[in-house]
């Protein structure tokens, strides 16, 4: 417990963009957490959808195309919202 305090007092990172030319980059690093609850607010309202409300079949099978085709993207990219 000791060694894992000292070890995360020492571990930094430092990001530094010139602006005005790196604004794209700068503006996804300091939103990224904002990013990533949207992304995971709309993983989450995806499975309550498929897995508890009742849709119809077209309902159904939308949510079903959202849900894969968000989690295939997050998987692509490497993106792991339980982190």
């Amino acid at each position: 417990m000791i060694l894992m305090n000292i070890i995360n007092k020492l571990m930094k990172a430092k990001l530094t963009f010139n602006l005005p030319e790196d604004e794209h980059d700068y503006y996804c690093a300091t939103k990224g957490k904002d990013m990533f609850v949207v992304l995971w607010n709309i993983q989450q309202e995806l499975r309550k959808l498929y897995k508890y409300a009742e849709l119809n079949e077209d309902e159904w099978n939308m949510v079903e195309r959202l849900r894969d085709f968000l989690n295939d993207s997050l998987n692509e990219n490497e993106i792991n919202l339980n982190k």
